[in-house]
């Protein structure tokens, strides 16, 4: 996005974690969902430059950031290394922040929360866990995932997470697969099993999670999909330090950017960020 400066910080594993630094303001990380860059952050991040020091990130695979895990080795992915790179951000950002989390990102940052990252506050909007009917994705779904991308057969991985995971139906893959996006959507395929990871069954909050003493804001768009609204309002009700927020609009699992923005300012005043 324009007027950020382009970082970077080294994981555990050695692969480099891309991210912009735009504004000004206590720490918060921005982590988004499947098939996204941290581009899908700059219409939020320009309404907040005032208030935040805003880190987004390009996820492990995505955009400027890389990759240590080969295709072939894919299947060795687990949560632990995208835990590692939050955490090499937050450490190279003074070691303290606060975390915005967006669908997948928003379980990543609950999980990394839960195995003690530096994280002051919560937000999480809308992550997927298997709560209110909301069906996780099938325990073999990261494995199935990761033979097509050791195979060579990305298109047929991310087709099979937009069918499968997160509930496309299958004319809509198949017209997105006609489509000229689906080539970008091809490049950065080993993701699949990184989200795919995050969400398979039993996907539900764990015990440390529920007993997680940290600032926690449940967020859910009151025009998202049934299902998440649902998911979102249980998880508030299990996690020990949550409070659910439904703000206007979100339809079809996007982001509510302007009212999501309005909640932040509001957090900030009560000091939440603090």
């Amino acid at each position: 996005m324009a007027d950020s400066e382009l970082l970077s910080a080294r994981s555990a594993d050695g692969t480099t974690i891309a991210y912009a630094r735009a504004g000004t303001g206590p720490p918060l990380v921005l982590l988004g969902g499947a098939f996204t860059t941290r581009d899908v952050w700059a219409p939020l991040a320009a309404l907040l430059r005032d208030a935040f020091t805003m880190l987004l990130v390009d996820r492990r695979g995505r955009g400027d950031s890389g990759d240590a895990i080969t295709p072939q080795e894919v299947a060795t992915y687990s949560v632990e290394r995208e835990i590692d790179d939050l955490d090499a951000v937050i450490a190279a950002e003074g070691g303290r922040a606060a975390v915005l989390g967006f669908s997948s990102g928003a379980t990543l940052a609950l999980h990394a929360a839960a195995a003690g990252a530096a994280i002051s506050a919560l937000v999480l909007y809308e992550p997927p866990f298997a709560l209110g009917g909301l069906p996780a994705a099938a325990e073999d779904a990261p494995r199935r995932l990761a033979r097509m991308i050791a195979d060579g057969h990305p298109g047929d991985a991310v087709a099979t997470m937009q069918r499968e995971v997160i509930g496309l139906p299958a004319h809509v893959v198949e017209q997105a697969r006609s489509s000229p996006m689906w080539h970008a959507l091809e490049e950065i395929a080993q993701t699949v099993v990184y989200d795919a990871t995050l969400t398979a069954a039993p996907n539900v909050p764990t015990p440390a999670m529920c007993a997680l003493d940290v600032p926690t804001l449940v967020v859910c768009g009151a025009e998202t999909w049934p299902a998440l609204r649902a998911s979102a309002a249980e998880l508030a009700q299990r996690l020990a330090g949550a409070r659910l927020v439904e703000l206007a609009g979100g339809a079809g699992h996007g982001i509510a950017v302007e009212e999501t923005a309005a909640l932040l300012r509001d957090e900030l005043a009560r000091g939440a960020f603090a």
